[in-house]
């Protein structure tokens, strides 16, 4: 299986369709939301949600949505990254609530090579999120860093530091012992 693309694999225009999607649960939320001291009530309280907004009920936490998109996209984009070097945009279009699937796609904007080193190259993404009825629920851009596949190569290829198996020896019996 892949994990990430050297600059030459990426094309202007193609588009990656990241999978399989991910149906956040309220453990899912309520975790991230503790993780980050994130306390508003309309992600933590569904009495305060039902009673207080308009949805009727908790909201997922927004940067859990955009973490979890961006998550989907590590194997099809930023797998083999240099350096992940700006997010230009982020919205939240629609709601996501416990219980609802994400699935995400991303779509290659542009490409230009590094102008200091001729390893790598920057690529411009979008990334839409949905939920299970195609509803858009998250959008950003963002630019990466990426290695050429000459720099990947000259670093010890795909799997970097990988360890060989080694076999085990069979342990020889000590006369005497039991």
């Amino acid at each position: 299986m892949q994990f990430g693309r050297t600059y030459e694999e990426f094309t202007v225009g193609d588009v990656y369709k990241h999978w399989p999607g991910k149906t956040v649960t309220e453990y899912d939320d309520h975790l991230f939301c503790l993780l980050t001291m994130n306390h508003h009530p309309l992600h933590l309280d569904a009495h305060y949600a039902e009673r207080t907004t308009d949805f009727g009920r908790n909201v997922v936490v927004g940067n859990y949505v955009y973490s979890l998109l961006l998550g989907m996209s590590v194997p099809d984009v930023s797998g083999k990254a240099i350096a992940n070097l700006e997010i230009e945009s982020l919205k939240h279009v629609a709601p996501t609530f416990h219980g609802d699937t994400l699935y995400g796609e991303t779509t290659v904007l542009d490409k230009t090579p590094s102008r200091t080193k001729d390893d790598r190259g920057i690529v411009q993404v979008a990334t839409k999120g949905y939920k299970q009825d195609g509803t858009v629920v998250c959008v950003f851009r963002r630019k990466v860093m990426v290695p050429t596949a000459a720099y990947v190569e000259e670093r010890g290829g795909e799997q970097p530091g990988r360890p060989e198996p080694q076999e085990i020896q069979p342990q020889r019996r000590v006369k005497g012992a039991k």
